[in-house]
């Protein structure tokens, strides 16, 4: 097995606790569909999310879908001027076989932040 890290993002509609949610738990869960993630291989999560969402912890989320045992941070996103509002974004560290290619996945309007990959639409 080898480390790996994989990006993930994904846009919110509202600084709600529900929106911010559903949005981490549809991330978290095509980020382990698409890479065949399962939480016992992962290492670590940290998440960070832009200033204007603090409604609730995208780690709460990922607990629910079954990311109990492993170590989450949740942080702030730099605040650059101009930046993509309401995104949460994930940097997933996992293990996986030497030949595994990891699939970073962006959702949403976030896909506007990584459109030179195109695998990760």
């Amino acid at each position: 097995m080898r480390l790996f890290a994989l990006r993930g993002a994904i846009s919110v509609e509202r600084n709600d606790a529900q929106d911010i949610l559903e949005a981490t738990t549809q991330l978290m869960r095509e980020i382990m569909q698409r890479n065949g993630v399962e939480p016992e291989n992962v290492v670590s999560c940290i998440f960070t999310a832009t200033r204007d969402l603090n409604a609730e912890f995208p780690a709460k989320a990922a607990r629910a879908v079954g990311f109990e045992r492993v170590p989450l941070l949740c942080a702030q996103e730099i605040p650059v001027p101009q930046s993509m509002p309401r995104v949460i974004r994930v940097l997933i560290h996992y293990h996986a076989d030497p030949d595994h290619q990891p699939e970073h996945i962006y959702l949403g309007d976030a896909r506007e932040l990584r459109n030179d990959l195109h695998a990760a639409q």
